[in-house]
């Protein structure tokens, strides 16, 4: 009763971020509609990113009667409201609360996957994954393996909004993904715009290997652009490539992306050319589009709200050390979050923009 209450207080109290944030994402949003218009029928719809997974549950519990959507407060639309209406629209037995255990929840989502059922399930807050991670990672990560192929639990999707919410604390604003980086057969997908996370969403749920998908909850309201209504998949392990430049290449994901593009923006105006990078997909992340991008620029940066140690930056630039040695003219550097516990003062605590900037200025100056 009490983490539900405080599940809704810090919901019903979320401040704006920043203005220059805030004005990053508009300005990523606006990049991302003209970089895709090409790709996006005539019949585009304006959507943020809540409405655009809500869109994405639709087409998913559409096209397939085996596809099922459950977690804490779904059917009344969740705590986030990405499942507005959509047990009015398939009925009890296809969009269904569950109760309050994280473990029971995806332990039942793998169990119905494991017979053919496409289980969405929504893990109400990325801070309390947890108590399921042995279901995660024992179980339906390794169920392919440990039956020589004849099972698989593929076609489970696990939701769990992440990230900051501008004052949630130590139990509302954690990034977890570093936790499943480690564990062969799971596939981990953060995006940043609601086109990507509609499509992404879309092609976890055809998957053969179980996924985690991270939805940035400051994102949910705060980034619109045109969306195919209808149904489409973005696949996974794919980077996007942002901005092109010649100096530098920042890598990043999620929330952090509208961070990174405000920092590009400063650097530019110091003559620093930035080529900026989204993986989109965390695990497996496009190594081959980072590595060509650091073969050309000889510089990397990696920034992620993320604490630092252990985390998708390290990753990433032990990966591109070991395939970009000698184009490197300088050291790679990682721009995260501190190595302490969420605190309530995320503005502290969280890689701004002028933290993004000053690492540009100091490895392009190596």
């Amino acid at each position: 009763m009490l983490r539900r209450f405080e599940a809704t207080h810090v919901v019903s109290s979320i401040l704006p971020l920043s203005s220059s944030i805030a004005a990053a994402r508009c300005q990523h949003a606006m990049g991302a509609a003209s970089l895709q218009e090409n790709d996006i029928s005539q019949g585009a719809v304006q959507m943020n990113y809540l409405q655009a997974i809500n869109s994405a549950l639709d087409q998913a519990l559409t096209r397939d009667e085996k596809t099922v959507l459950f977690g804490e407060d779904v059917a009344f639309g969740g705590v986030f409201r990405c499942s507005l209406n959509l047990a009015k629209k398939y009925g009890p037995t296809r969009v269904f609360d569950a109760p309050l255990s994280e473990q029971g929840i995806v332990g039942f989502a793998i169990g119905m996957a494991s017979v053919g059922w496409k289980p969405i399930a929504e893990v109400q807050f990325a801070d309390y994954i947890f108590p399921a991670f042995d279901q995660i990672v024992t179980e339906a990560a390794k169920m392919r393996f440990r039956s020589g192929g004849q099972f698989h639990c593929g076609g489970v999707v696990i939701r769990a909004p992440s990230s900051a919410v501008g004052h949630g604390g130590t139990y509302h604003s954690q990034n977890v993904e570093g936790f499943f980086n480690h564990c062969a057969g799971l596939k981990v997908v953060m995006p940043s715009t609601p086109f990507e996370a509609k499509g992404l969403l879309l092609q976890c749920v055809e998957e053969e290997d179980p996924c985690i998908f991270f939805e940035p909850k400051r994102l949910y309201r705060t980034v619109v652009e045109a969306v195919d209504p209808g149904y489409y998949t973005i696949p996974l392990g794919k980077g996007r490539l942002l901005t092109e430049g010649s100096n530098v290449t920042v890598v990043t994901y999620g929330a952090q992306v509208g961070v990174a593009m405000k920092a590009a923006e400063l650097a530019a105006q110091d003559g620093i050319s930035v080529e900026l990078i989204d993986l989109r997909t965390v695990k497996p992340w496009d190594r081959e589009m980072v590595a060509e991008s650091v073969r050309k620029t000889g510089h990397l940066i990696v920034t992620h709200e993320a604490s630092k140690t252990g985390g998708i930056g390290a990753e990433v630039i032990s990966c591109i050390t070991e395939d970009c040695f000698l184009s490197l003219e300088a050291p790679p550097m990682r721009v995260c979050a501190l190595d302490t516990p969420h605190p309530l003062h995320e503005r502290l605590y969280l890689p701004n923009e002028l933290k993004v900037y000053e690492a540009i200025k100091l490895v392009t100056g190596y």
